[in-house]
């Protein structure tokens, strides 16, 4: 790849080949705990300023297209730079390797869970972490709210989507459309305020020259060209469909497998606002349709999706698999094989959209390094999903203070630790993976005594 002239003094990077990438993407799926904000800044601090693979504002206009995207912004972001650097190959090892981790220790942590749930010492580390996953929650919405409700409009919208699914049992797809008809009208009508989008636009700063640069050409591979996205498109419906008709062969379509497949699939499409967004939709579908696990087991599985490294929304493989283990497709002897199975099968589903979505739609972000259009509806969808996440904060809190339901007691050792896990969170900026270890630790410290 051409270098631009670097100042004297200096110099670029030396090019990078695939394998030091592939090691690199490695690591990092083993490191990237915190969240979407946390393994964002990881990976800002690895290849802008310590690395420099990348420039800052570079960086940053490929995250602007990563937040305009259903799915995980971080995993996208790390295909986006690993095509950038590599071709397509660079993108898929960089986004595969992001997730590979995660979903072999949830599937491990999954089946530990199923088998030794009841055993004390678990179970009191439940106890202390279901309360604090509800001020998780809770955190979430607060932090999305502050980004997003800057006027009276965002705010009715959030006000409007908790009603329309806490009150009127709306489905969360028909709240992200109707959120989008609003923000296209907003954003026509009153584009003052739809204007805020999901950039990150900004001041940026020098790390010194990096090795794709701000004036480093677009790479041949990285240029639009209709013949590539037909190809892109047709590979993409392909490994949709051969699976999808696979699966539908050997179990039918109202298989587990099948609509999991299914199911998880509409879910990749939804998944704005990050996976906080999406989770009241796994909830409606996975327990209340499908009852594929109960409310109590997908809090859970949200407590160990908080603990492990990869994007948060991995909590799909941990649904997979308590689900097809439960129902035992494959019989009792092969209750693991049938949960790996699912696990294996929704992550691919569920993230297959992500892959496509930045392998066709990133030459069109090179093409242009301006602010990207077209926000108003995405900002409208993403105050909506606060009010959403404040119903999931709210069903959390029903099923963690109320276990036996409203005609039960209150928890209040529970309630006590969720309210201290809300304050070490919002007001001493707490680590939630510190704040998960410190309640578990309580928790089981309650259930000894």
């Amino acid at each position: 790849m051409s270098q631009p002239p670097q100042p004297q003094g200096e110099q670029a990077p030396v090019s990078v080949s695939l394998f030091q990438a592939f090691v690199f993407w490695l690591k990092l799926g083993f490191i990237s705990f915190g969240g979407p904000a946390g393994q964002i800044a990881l990976m800002h601090q690895e290849l802008v300023e310590r690395r420099r693979w990348i420039s800052e504002r570079r960086f940053l206009h490929a995250l602007n297209y990563c937040m305009l995207l259903p799915g995980p912004e971080a995993q996208q972001l790390a295909t986006y730079i690993g095509w950038l650097m590599h071709r397509t190959w660079g993108g898929v090892i960089a986004g595969v390797l992001f997730l590979l981790p995660s979903l072999f220790i949830l599937i491990g942590l999954s089946w530990l869970y199923i088998a030794f749930g009841d055993v004390p010492l678990v179970a009191g580390l439940f106890y202390g972490i279901k309360p604090a996953v509800t001020a998780i929650v809770v955190q979430a919405a607060f932090r999305i709210g502050s980004r997003t409700l800057k006027n009276a409009w965002l705010w009715a919208l959030a006000v409007a989507s908790f009603v329309a699914i806490f009150a009127l049992n709306l489905p969360f797809p028909l709240i992200v459309l109707g959120a989008a008809v609003l923000g296209y009208l907003g954003g026509r009508l009153l584009p003052d305020q739809f204007s805020l989008g999901g950039g990150h636009s900004g001041a940026t700063a020098s790390f010194g020259p990096a090795l794709i640069d701000d004036a480093t050409p677009t790479p041949e591979h990285a240029r639009f060209r209709g013949s590539r996205l037909a190809l892109l498109l047709a590979v993409g419906a392909v490994l949709w469909l051969v699976p999808m008709g696979l699966l539908t062969l050997l179990f039918g379509w109202q298989g587990t497998f099948t609509q999991m497949a299914w199911f998880f699939t509409k879910a990749a499409l939804l998944t704005f606002g990050g996976a906080y967004a999406v989770l009241p939709y796994v909830y409606q579908g996975a327990v209340s349709h499908y009852g594929w696990l109960t409310p109590t087991q997908m809090i859970d599985g949200l407590a160990l999706g908080e603990t492990t490294p990869g994007p948060l929304i991995m909590v799909v493989a941990f649904v997979g698999f308590v689900g097809a283990y439960v129902q035992q497709v494959f019989g009792a002897d092969q209750a693991f094989a049938a949960g790996a199975l699912a696990a294996v099968l929704v992550t691919w589903f569920t993230f297959l959209p992500s892959f496509l979505f930045i392998l066709a739609g990133g030459p069109l972000v090179e093409s242009t390094h301006n602010e990207l259009r077209f926000t108003a509806p995405l900002t409208a969808i993403t105050a909506a999903v606060v009010g959403v996440i404040f119903n999931l904060a709210l069903f959390f809190g029903y099923h963690v203070l109320w276990p036996q339901g409203f005609a039960g007691t209150f928890d209040w050792p529970s309630a006590l630790i969720a309210l201290a896990a809300a304050v070490a969170l919002l007001h001493f900026k707490r680590g939630v993976i510190e704040v998960l270890a410190v309640c578990a630790l309580i928790g089981m410290a309650l259930q000894h005594l």
